[in-house]
């Protein structure tokens, strides 16, 4: 028909509304290289897709959400009498890192002038000259956004930290230990491989998400802390089980639910390339939760909630570094790989005699790892180049015959590995050796549990009543006495709690009665304490 154009005329770059290729508008124009331009003359909005900006304030909200998520986790996974603690040092965490990413954390990591490629200045410390200029990693973004949403990152790998401190460590030395850590820990790593006059950047490494700063970073700082911080009680690990195992998948939901604005967000825009990661995301935690039951299974005969969970994050995990890279059948092999060598990676704890108590080693360190390496294996260039901003600049991996890829991403796991570990083991010697900070809790507090000897509060309204159950008292016909003819050893309903919990042999006096039985304190402290001194009283007026 005259006139009409030819089918394929509708494809021709004119007709498109996102036909370039980098960041949607020339930069060159600016008014202030700064800042981005000045507010008070011009809409420094204009330099940016507005759906970009929506999609990265949403990511930026979801991975929030992690953090909450991981105190659920964590609190599931240990006793109930020290549940609220594990959340609130999640939180706090998080709290912690707000303030020291404002202060001099994101110009640590950030800032385009820090040229040493280990660490970045404080060209933009307290936020001073964070406004509409784009983000050094990224012309999609705005710096006031791109540092709103790496903020997000460093409390969530913070709060994943927090699980170090499980059921014997005290609160207020984490909190100081976290902000120095974010320091000279976090800070360093993410500059390395985020900041473009970063070794590791410069060095050509694939690191989409967090591979490094997040995932190792986490992962060999916790087993550090731990390291310091020392092992549970053995005696009070008798027959030790997750309390709540809702809890578990409550917030297994909450990191996945984050996990993709962790992930999808890593695109730093709405475009492809954040829906693969998405896709990818979600393939490997999939198919590491499989592979992760099966293999729990084939010891049990019986299906577990908590394998799922665990399985899951360690697929999240390690789709952290590589969703943004790998095709999806990658995806799909890094799954099933993640979810064989975590699972047998919860048993190293064991060999190295470290109480990692929530598996951050194994389901963060390790599964970090694994994205990282096979990132040289199944990254792809057309899936990179998916963003619209670096199509054609970033190769891949041994898909597109880049056979180098392999020793930097191996040379990157060495150095996060090692750099994390031993600067987290550092700080938390100094933080403990600090008058007041030291990072332990007694063992009469750990007995009590972490949320009567830090906190006061508990998860459950009638922890306060029972605190432990190791300290019930059975019933008798003097139940109601004032004081019940029972001796403290028998004040438990399982016999093994009671041998566990003496510090000494019960000795025997001459009279045949049972002598000093050297018994912690536990149960409600308070009672206890009312308890002896009516036995006092009773003794210093003669009627006992």
């Amino acid at each position: 028909m005259s006139g009409t154009p030819e089918t394929h005329d509708v494809f021709v770059p004119s007709y498109a509304s996102y036909n370039w290729i980098g960041g949607p508008a020339d930069f060159g124009l600016t008014t202030n290289d700064v800042t981005g331009g000045d507010s008070t003359t011009e809409n420094l909005n204009k330099w940016f897709q507005s759906g970009d900006s929506a999609y990265i304030i949403v990511a930026s909200a979801m991975v929030l959400v992690m953090v909450p998520g991981l105190g659920f986790l964590y609190s599931g996974l240990a006793r109930r009498k020290s549940a609220l603690s594990l959340m609130w040092a999640c939180m706090v965490a998080g709290s912690v890192i707000t303030f020291q990413w404002y202060f001099w954390g994101f110009s640590l990591t950030f800032s385009g002038t820090g040229t040493s490629g280990f660490i970045g200045d404080l060209k933009h410390f307290g936020l001073m000259g964070v406004l509409g200029a784009p983000a050094v990693e990224t012309p999609l973004v705005s710096t006031l956004l791109y540092s709103f949403y790496q903020m997000q990152f460093c409390a969530v790998t913070a709060a994943i930290i927090a699980g170090a401190v499980a059921e014997r460590g005290r609160l207020l030395p984490f909190t100081i230990w976290i902000f120095l850590w974010a320091t000279l820990v976090y800070n360093p790593i993410a500059c390395w491989v985020w900041n473009p006059n970063g070794w590791a950047y410069k060095f050509g490494v694939m690191d989409y998400a967090g591979g490094g700063p997040v995932e190792i970073g986490s992962g060999m700082s916790a087993l550090a802390y731990s390291m310091v911080l020392g092992k549970r009680q053995e005696k009070m690990m008798l027959n030790f089980r997750p309390h709540n195992v809702s809890f578990i998948l409550l917030g297994t939901v909450f990191l996945w639910f984050g996990w993709l604005g962790f992930n999808g967000g890593s695109a730093f825009g709405a475009n492809l390339r954040a829906t693969m990661a998405c896709w990818n995301s979600n393939l490997t935690a999939t198919f590491a939760a499989f592979t992760w039951v099966l293999l729990d299974y084939r010891l049990a005969r019986k299906w577990s909630m908590v394998g799922w969970c665990s399985g899951t994050i360690s697929g999240l995990v390690a789709a952290t570094p590589a969703s943004g890279f790998v095709t999806p059948w990658g995806s799909v092999v890094l799954g099933m790989i993640t979810g064989i060598v975590c699972n047998f990676s919860t048993k190293i704890k064991y060999w190295i005699r470290i109480d990692d108590s929530m598996d951050v080693f194994a389901e963060h360190g390790i599964a970090g790892m694994v994205g990282l390496l096979l990132n040289a294996f199944f990254g792809a260039d057309y899936i990179i180049g998916l963003d619209g901003v670096n199509t054609g600049i970033i190769n891949g991996g041994w898909l597109n015959h880049n056979w180098k890829q392999l020793y930097i991403q191996i040379a990157y796991i060495v150095a996060c590995t090692a750099y994390a570990f031993t600067v987290s083991a550092i700080l938390a010697y100094i933080v403990n050796y600090i008058p007041g900070l030291h990072l332990r809790a007694s063992e009469e507090a750990e007995l009590l549990g972490m949320d009567d000897d830090q906190l006061g509060e508990f998860a459950y309204d009638y922890v306060e009543v029972r605190r432990d159950y190791l300290a019930w008292t059975p019933a008798s016909k003097d139940q109601h006495g004032v004081d019940p003819d029972m001796p403290q050893d028998q004040r438990h309903g399982i016999a093994e709690h009671a041998t566990m919990l003496k510090k000494d042999e019960v000795s025997s006096n001459s009279d045949g009665s049972n002598g000093g039985h050297g018994m912690p304190t536990q149960g409600d402290r308070h009672g206890v304490a009312a308890e002896d001194q009516e036995k006092t009283h009773r003794v210093e007026h003669g009627t006992q």
